[in-house]
């Protein structure tokens, strides 16, 4: 697996999390990355099966995304021992970075939910500890050798990607870097096999909302207003909660920290500025 890292070495550790969809990257948390680098120790996996890391036929599941978060604390921890990380994740990544906050709380300060999965009307998800809304039947069609390459390839034309960047951002506003950046990593070998698990539910935790409602930690909360994600319903029962913070970015879709950048990244420090060092 691929980690970038950067900032100073004595700083906070930082760790930021992308989302999963059918051409995933670290790209998608580059503005924060850039940002925070200056005063914190920044660390940006790709996960399994996106960006450049291995992307082996294998079964991608919310066990092995949750495992490489794991990992990538791991390599924190060599670099800065005991100290816990600031983490921050985007939409189906949220779930993921919930799970190993609950797995291993004592590692994690604080955590930030970009645009979270299992908020809306659908919620709450609260199936069996580590179980995945799989659809074997669906993946068996995606994977079939006849015509699995030609799906992917049709999904991630330049086409398809700005198709749903523009649901994503809620708009036209789609970041040029992104749509380019989307399509030459859908181009790698294997690029596939990740995102074909996705599509078929493997990637979607059954016990999500048991995960977000188990974080005892302080937790920051945003969302925006415009695209296809903007139904946050089930926050309001988490509304109570004194460890939770919530900030809605009018006019944004699901990637406002590239949106309203510096909207964005005054609220997310603001948040950390009232943490308590530990």
């Amino acid at each position: 697996m691929v980690v970038y890292s950067d900032g100073p070495e004595a700083a906070r550790p930082l760790l930021l999390i992308h989302s999963i969809n059918a051409a995933a990257s670290g790209y998608e948390v580059r503005p924060l990355f850039e940002h925070f680098r200056a005063s914190r120790a920044v660390y940006a996996p790709d996960l399994p099966g996106y960006g450049m890391s291995d992307r082996s036929q294998r079964a991608y599941t919310p066990r092995l995304m949750t495992d490489a978060i794991h990992d990538t604390l791991e390599a924190i921890a060599q670099d800065h021992g005991d100290t816990p990380v600031d983490a921050l994740a985007v939409s189906l990544g949220c779930e993921f970075l919930a799970r190993a906050v609950a797995e291993a709380s004592t590692r994690f300060r604080s955590v930030a939910l970009v645009s979270p999965t299992a908020f809306n009307r659908t919620a709450p998800r609260r199936g069996a500890p580590g179980a995945h809304l799989g659809m074997p039947w669906l993946h068996r069609f995606f994977t079939r050798p006849l015509w699995s390459e030609g799906i992917f390839n049709l999904l991630t034309s330049r086409r398809s990607i700005g198709f749903f960047l523009r649901k994503t951002f809620g708009g036209n506003d789609v970041d040029p870097g992104m749509l380019e950046y989307d399509w030459v990593t859908a181009r790698q070998p294997g690029a596939r096999h990740a995102p074909f698990s996705f599509v078929s539910g493997y990637l979607f935790s059954r016990d999500a909302n048991a995960l977000y409602q188990s974080l005892a930690c302080p937790v920051w909360m945003c969302h925006g207003t415009r695209g296809d994600f903007t139904d946050y319903r089930w926050k309001s029962a988490l509304a109570t909660r004194s460890n939770w913070r919530f900030r809605v970015y009018e006019g944004c879709g699901a990637l406002p920290h590239f949106q309203q950048p510096r909207a964005f990244v005054a609220d997310y420090q603001g948040f950390l500025d009232t943490l308590a060092e530990v």
